[in-house]
């Protein structure tokens, strides 16, 4: 199964008594529709997750981080200390793909303090910018380019319904 969401909590590391290692965090999942009188309805599903391969990830777990997740998920049920049952759902990580930096509203707030292209001297290769890898939070706000390769003797269809 594959999720996309924001991570809930900070993750963290827990060291097992088997000498192992597991990175723990929560990820909130959106799924809109529309209900029978048209409203737009949004569900939150909450995933506590689990990752076991390598513990260099929860720096990058953060918060409001958006992530997509492959693993498998399992459901679980508990009395809680109210007497009333309860339930969730865990997700054990296999793989973790970080979309990006935290918030929206954090990297808009990133974006303003950086200048913008006309405060920028101009690119002495061409016009292409490079990533600028002295400073990593920069890099991902520099726009990269890429020529479009198209194959030899194939057409463009401008009628394409997307």
């Amino acid at each position: 199964m594959t999720i996309i969401g924001r991570v809930t909590r900070d993750a963290e590391v827990r060291s097992l008594s088997n000498n192992k290692s597991v990175v723990s965090f929560s990820v909130a999942v959106n799924h809109d529709y529309k209900d029978k009188s048209g409203t737009k309805v949004t569900q939150t599903e909450f995933f506590d997750c689990a990752y076991w391969f390598s513990t260099g990830v929860a720096q990058y777990l953060t918060k409001g981080s958006l992530v997509e997740l492959a693993g498998r998920v399992s459901a679980r049920a508990w009395m809680g200390n109210d007497g009333l049952p309860k339930a969730g759902l865990n997700f054990n990580t296999t793989d973790i793909t970080l979309h990006g930096g935290n918030k929206p509203e954090a990297q808009g707030a990133q974006q303003q303090q950086q200048p913008t292209q006309a405060q920028q001297a101009p690119p002495e290769n061409g016009g292409i910018p490079e990533a600028n890898t002295a400073n990593p939070a920069n890099a991902a706000a520099t726009p990269v380019y890429e020529a479009e390769i198209i194959p030899n003797g194939a057409t463009i269809d401008d009628d394409l319904p997307f």
